[in-house]
């Protein structure tokens, strides 16, 4: 009889023990997951992953070859654009220009590049002196007729001549959206016009911090 209650009591007291293990076991993958669930979403749209927008390779108004591979470390946000927009290009510029400013110190951590699809009018003289207008730290880049088309392609870019075509009035009118790229080298987000610089910079500061 001593030996029967004996199992009994044992038997009730593993249930026990086994129950808490799995109590606790449910509790730390309820945790975990509210960890990762917990993470707000990036204020611009996430395409990491995207098998476009890889990269370029175009001339500075330096004449020096820029690519990705040059700004290893840094964020990068990437725009398209021409010299003579009278209003989206300004607009993006200077809405960048104020979040390298919020951005503080931080800003040295990230690249502004903007990419013309005017390579005719655009010359390396008048992308030096157009960037600073906006801020120094802004890099502008230009290729031939084949390369510009070439990246714009790669980045679903599109661009087309109106207006006096025939002459040098003409306008462009072009894709206006922006593309943020990670410290690695990593295409990550995508913003349309207009984006508020406040959303942006906290963005970059996310990804300066490794997200």
């Amino acid at each position: 009889m001593v030996s029967s209650g004996g199992g009994a009591a044992g038997f009730g007291a593993a249930t026990m023990i086994g129950r808490c293990l799995a109590a606790m076991l449910a509790a730390s993958l309820l945790f975990g997951c509210g960890d990762d669930a917990s993470k707000p979403a990036f204020n611009g749209t996430d395409i990491t992953g995207a098998d476009y927008a890889r990269g370029f390779s175009l001339t500075d108004s330096r004449g020096h070859r820029r690519g990705l591979a040059d700004f290893a470390g840094r964020a990068v946000a990437v725009f398209f654009g021409y010299t003579q927009c009278p209003d989206v290009c300004p607009t993006t510029l200077t809405q960048m220009a104020a979040v390298m400013e919020m951005l503080g110190q931080d800003a040295e951590r990230l690249q502004v590049v903007f990419i013309t699809v005017d390579p005719e009018r655009d010359t390396p003289a008048l992308l030096a002196e157009y960037m600073p207008l906006f801020d120094a730290r802004f890099i502008a880049l230009y290729g031939t007729r084949d390369e510009t088309e070439k990246v714009t392609k790669d980045f679903r870019v599109f661009y087309r001549k109106s207006g006096d075509v025939s002459g040098n009035r003409y306008t462009v009118d072009h894709s206006a959206g922006l593309y943020l790229f990670d410290p690695a080298g990593r295409l990550r987000l995508y913003y349309k016009h207009g984006e508020q610089p406040g959303r942006i910079a906290a963005d970059v500061r996310r990804l300066l911090a490794g997200e």
